[in-house]
């Protein structure tokens, strides 16, 4: 019997490269129409050329490499919707500490109930009373029977101040 290979397919995709080439070289009747196709609905009819190639370069970009993570979309519809520039300046603030970066072999302590309970970071994720969860809010489950936002209970979110949450 003959063993056969798959067959290598050939690329018909274009690169993102080349698909916003591709944009840059559409009129505005083009942009207009790749408008409709990608988005299933017409542009605003306001939008001039420069900002609807930004958009669908912009969206080509994030179907290809991934969106914004929700925090950051968050924040920037705080900011569209809220008041001033004091109030965007706090959000930004806030928004910019850095997290706590866990690394294997880090060992995470925490004091619930008059006793002390001490989980360990691992690749697998945390490790504690001999079981390893994938995440520190099924350790804080585990630990008091509740349901608890895991850096919050043991202590790696940044505090805010009342003067940012307004």
């Amino acid at each position: 019997m003959r063993q056969t290979r798959p067959v290598a397919k050939k690329a018909t995709r274009l690169s993102l490269d080349d698909e916003i080439a591709h944009l840059r070289d559409l009129d505005l009747h083009g942009l207009r129409a790749r408008w409709k196709s990608m988005f299933r609905q017409q542009p605003p009819p306001h939008l001039p050329r420069h900002l609807l190639f930004a958009v669908l370069a912009y969206r080509l970009q994030a179907d290809e490499l991934g969106d914004l993570d929700p925090p950051t979309a968050r924040l920037l519809r705080q900011i569209a919707t809220g008041g001033g520039t004091l109030k965007a300046s706090r959000l930004t603030q806030v928004f910019g500490r850095r997290r706590t970066e866990l690394k294997p072999g880090m060992i995470l302590m925490r004091e619930w109930n008059a006793q002390a309970y001490r989980v360990m970071v691992v690749d697998e994720g945390f490790a504690w009373n001999g079981k390893t969860y994938d995440s520190l809010s099924k350790v804080a489950f585990a630990i008091t029977g509740t349901n608890w936002n895991g850096p919050r209970f043991f202590g790696l979110r940044d505090k805010i101040s009342p003067e940012t949450k307004s």
